[in-house]
Order: structure tokens, then C-alpha cells, then sequence
């Protein structure tokens, strides 16, 4: 069963950073694009940053110039750099990829669990 393994959030006072992993865990034929998306408690899930195979990158205008989207495909692996955190950043963190695995004929989007960021003030 494929998995997305998050893992880099936690508990941290504004202005603070966190870096964000999303590892995938079985054998990749191809990974198109990763993103992460984050939902607040009340609100729906938003997109925060992708990155496509070509390394094209795309930003929620809330944190343009604060988080960083990069991967690195020989670990199929894709990172979320957040600096300059505010309080309203605190949300679940879900990373996102649509790739195709090694023994399928197609593409499909995969979830993680989400990982937990808090931003205290």
C-alpha cells in the first residue's frame, strides 16, 4: 500500500521555522507533482505549495516569500521550508502527490496523514 510519511511539524512560537518531509514509500515510476495543503480547525483544506516533475513551483499568496516547496526525486521525497511563522498558520499539514507507482498503468493522487503544526503567539 503506498504511503506518504510525514513528518517536521510540532509546536512552535511565531516567527519560529519548521521544515516539513513527505517521503514516499514504495517504488515510484514517475511522480508528477507534490504539494502540500493545510486545514485549519472550521476551514476547508487549501492548497499551500506544489512542485511539479520540472520543479515549477506555485505558492497560496499567504505565503509567498515564508515557505519554500523543493524535492528531491532521487529519495521521492518532497520538503516544506516554513519560516516567519504566524499563529494563523496553525493547521493540520496534508502532503500531496500524483504519481504512478511501480506495476500501475495510470496516475492517481495520494494523501498523507497530515502532520500538526501550532504556532503559538
Amino acid at each position: 500500500q503506498v504511503q506518504l510519511v510525514e513528518s517536521g511539524g510540532g509546536l512552535v512560537q511565531a516567527g519560529g521555522s519548521l521544515r516539513l518531509s513527505c517521503a514516499v514509500s514504495e517504488s515510484i515510476f514517475s511522480i508528477n507533482q507534490m504539494g502540500w495543503y493545510r486545514q485549519a480547525p472550521g476551514k476547508q483544506r487549501e492548497l499551500v505549495a506544489s512542485i511539479t516533475s520540472g520543479s515549477s513551483t506555485n505558492y497560496a499568496d499567504s505565503v509567498k516569500g515564508r515557505f519554500t516547496i523543493s524535492r528531491d526525486n532521487a529519495k521521492n521525497t518532497a520538503y516544506l521550508q516554513i519560516n516567519s511563522l504566524k499563529p494563523e498558520d496553525t493547521a493540520v499539514y496534508y502532503c500531496n502527490a500524483v504519481m504512478v507507482v511501480d506495476g500501475d498503468l495510470y496516475e492517481y493522487e495520494y494523501w498523507g496523514q497530515g502532520t500538526q503544526v501550532t504556532v503559538s503567539s
